[in-house]
């Protein structure tokens, strides 16, 4: 695969010489409402060239970090089972030369793959999943392989105890049960943040975005947009507190550009991308 030649991506650095190896995994198979988020990492790799390299957030430059575009996987159109096994193929790779994934989806269906790879190298993994949805069906339309059950097959290899939800506003009442039980759901505050970072920092921790977990009047070019999210300034304070984190691996995952003609999502997409780069 050809490496990206975007700017804020480093495309310059080799994959033998990097830290850190971005992948695109162009999936949405088992998308169940807007289609379309198999062109999210070429919209992002395209958006990101109106990016700088440079964060005044963070006072942080990509051009520090050793990082590798590999572009994107050539996944099976509608073989979820092949994809995900090709995923996990890659991202075992990647993890055995010591370098930390970071996959942009696609639907979010993929993060499965990267998480159970980063899980097998990692047995005290936590994951932090950012989302309006709790993705945690048991099945969704007879199956159990889907963006809306994704989390709940994380559940069965790391356990409820080892995920932090942040964003949460969406989903069946169980699945809501399911989180009470579990204490799973955070809220976007200091006092939260604080908890989080004392319970795992100093355990492997995977984050997971899904770009829905903003509110659509910010991105609305996602696959399923659900009102009552956050601004960028609110996961920028999360991003914050996450450098205190031992990140083995994240993924951005759900954007579906074609449903935003004015690019705009996009372009959040990319920066957020680049401030989570940073974070590593």
């Amino acid at each position: 695969m050809q490496l990206s030649n975007n700017q804020y991506l480093c495309a310059n650095k080799k994959y033998e010489d990097a830290d850190i190896v971005i992948f695109g995994a162009p999936f949405d198979g088992t998308s169940s409402y807007r289609s379309g988020s198999r062109f999210a990492p070429n919209a992002i790799r395209e958006a990101s060239k109106s990016i700088e390299t440079y964060s005044p957030l963070q006072c942080k430059d990509t051009e520090d970090l050793k990082i590798a575009d590999i572009g994107d996987m050539e996944l099976p159109f509608g073989e979820k089972i092949r994809a995900l096994d090709q995923i996990k193929k890659l991202v075992k790779d990647i993890l055995r030369d010591e370098k930390i994934p970071v996959a942009i989806g696609g639907e979010h269906l993929i993060s499965l793959a990267t998480i159970e790879e980063c899980y097998k190298k990692y047995k005290n993994l936590n994951v932090i999943q950012l989302d309006a949805h709790t993705d945690l069906r048991e099945q969704y339309i007879g199956e159990k392989l889907s963006h809306a059950t994704v989390m709940r097959r994380v559940s069965e290899l790391i356990g409820f105890q080892n995920i932090y939800q942040f964003g949460i506003r969406s989903g069946l009442r169980e699945e809501f049960a399911l989180c009470e039980k579990h204490n799973t759901i955070y809220q976007f505050n200091k006092k939260d943040f604080e908890r989080l970072i004392k319970a795992i920092a100093k355990n492997p921790t995977y984050i997971t975005l899904d770009i829905d977990v903003f509110d659509p009047s910010f991105v609305p070019g996602v696959s399923n947009p659900e009102a009552g999210g956050v601004c960028f300034n609110t996961v920028m304070t999360f991003l914050e507190y996450a450098k205190k984190l031992h990140i083995v691996g994240l993924d951005l995952v759900e954007l579906s550009p074609h449903c935003d003609p004015s690019n705009i999502s996009s372009f959040l997409a990319a920066k957020l991308l680049r401030e989570m780069l940073l974070v590593i």
